[in-house]
């Protein structure tokens, strides 16, 4: 699935639960509660446990963690695009030339 399917589809699965009519505030909390819980989860993989009582994991499941955690900072990300009417092709563009603006002198 491309990511302005999943923009569509995720928009979609939010629509139908009532969730998408929720504050950009709110949505925004949201963001950076997961962008903490990946945090924690790039924190276990990279040094382990730091917890005595934290369950014992194998590197594969720390890793697919990470990859969870991202997804979720990925569609707290699209819904935010969703409720700004913001393209991800856009962003994407915008990103990049942003980048080689800054950073490239040649």
């Amino acid at each position: 699935m491309e990511i302005s399917q999943h923009k569509t589809w995720i928009t979609d699965f939010y629509q139908k639960r009532g969730w998408l009519q929720l504050s950009s505030s709110r949505r925004l909390n949201f963001l950076v509660e997961e962008v903490g819980e990946l945090s924690q989860a790039i924190r276990k993989y990279e040094i382990g446990r730091d917890h005595p009582g934290d369950e014992v994991t194998t590197t594969q499941q720390d890793h697919d963690h990470i990859i969870e955690e991202l997804a979720d900072v990925l569609d707290e990300v699209l819904i935010l695009c969703e409720k700004y009417n913001i393209d991800m092709d856009e962003l994407t563009k915008h990103s990049e030339t942003k980048l080689v603006n800054r950073f490239v002198t040649d």
